[in-house]
């Protein structure tokens, strides 16, 4: 779910339309993260398997459960995503925390060779091809999965329920597995794989509104709780001589400062961010229901690079292209297309 639910490892985060500079940071915004896939569904759970182990939940204490496994449990492991024109990309992760900061080695296993190294919100892409280390800040990069923050509005529980549905075992650990439904067509719904002990996700699957499986990312293997030193990874971060730095800077701000307003809510989005990156000449608008994402990039409008307007998909992720007067729309999101068009028809110019 792009930022998602999850965010798969940020790292391929996926590579969705090239168009110059918003190509750049589109792709290293949804790079490895999140699983593009068509995978088998997994077999339906042995009757009465819903029933054993484990206490029924709810949807907000099944998601605070696995958030905080992702902020508090140190771990590596080899996670792969897949996607429904049959691409495999696999990638290997270090992750140490101490329950308040966190430190991130992602290295690629295939594609492009990249190490991205995360501390907090300070993200570093090491390209040794050309030698060159991409610097910028994220609230956010989106490692395999890791939740957003804690419903801290309330408002999930309005737009999806959760079921645990049984059991199973993913790269050697227990696990339960969760149903996630959406309550309305604007979203999709989830199975999640929770580690039994931790709630460590370790399987994620996103689905159709026919329950069809549209993307999955999973650890292949995993050790939880290995002795992942926070100061060695950050000290990997180093920037070797005679590499070159490109840093790139995002400035928040408000889509009300920059002249940007939706007519009317989508229903369950709510405005969580707004950077704009002066060099590129995009803004970009953040949404969240608390587990999928939208993020709407504004541009000005260029005829030789902005040829045609059209909806896109790649598994789950879905992108939306129009021109709005002198500006280049796309939105982008975890979501059904019908959730793209509402907010890309309701965007408008305000004085």
């Amino acid at each position: 779910m792009v930022r998602t639910i999850v965010q798969l490892v940020p790292v391929a985060r996926r590579q969705f339309l090239a168009q110059g500079t918003l190509a750049l940071w589109t792709a290293a915004a949804l790079a490895l993260a999140t699983a593009r896939a068509l995978a088998a569904q997994p077999a339906a759970p042995a009757p009465g398997a819903a029933a054993d182990d484990g206490p029924e939940r709810t949807v907000g204490e099944w998601l605070e459960r696995m958030h905080d496994a992702s902020r508090r449990r140190s771990y590596v492991g080899t996670f792969v995503v897949s996607s429904r024109n049959g691409s495999l990309t696999s990638a290997r992760i270090w992750h140490a925390c101490d329950g308040h900061r966190q430190v991130e080695r992602i290295e690629t296993l295939s594609g492009e060779r990249r190490s991205t190294f995360r501390r907090d919100d300070e993200v570093l892409t090491f390209l040794p091809e050309t030698k060159t280390v991409r610097s910028e800040r994220r609230e956010s990069v989106g490692a395999f999965p890791e939740l957003q923050k804690p419903d801290e509005s309330g408002t999930i529980p309005h737009f999806y329920s959760a079921r645990r549905i049984g059991s199973d075992r993913v790269a050697g650990f227990d696990a339960d597995i969760v149903q996630v439904q959406p309550r309305d067509a604007l979203r999709f719904g989830y199975r999640i794989w929770s580690e039994k002990k931790s709630g460590l996700v370790v399987k994620l699957q996103t689905l159709d509104d026919a329950g069809r499986v549209l993307e999955q990312a999973a650890f292949s293997e995993l050790r939880l709780d290995a002795p992942v030193r926070m100061d060695r990874l950050a000290q990997m971060m180093a920037v070797p001589a005679g590499w070159h730095v490109e840093k790139q800077e995002a400035v928040k701000t408000t889509a009300a400062a920059e002249g940007w307003a939706l007519r009317s809510p989508v229903a369950g989005f709510q405005s969580v961010s707004c950077y704009k990156r002066p060099s590129e000449g995009v803004l970009q608008w953040i949404f969240s229901d608390g587990l999928a994402s939208v993020s709407l990039f504004i541009e000005d409008y260029d005829h030789e690079r902005h040829v045609q307007e059209g909806l896109y998909a790649s598994g789950a992720t879905h992108t939306l292209t129009r021109r709005l007067q002198n500006w280049w729309i796309t939105v982008v999101g975890e979501v059904p297309p019908q959730t793209l068009r509402a907010f890309a028809l309701g965007l408008e110019r305000r004085p």
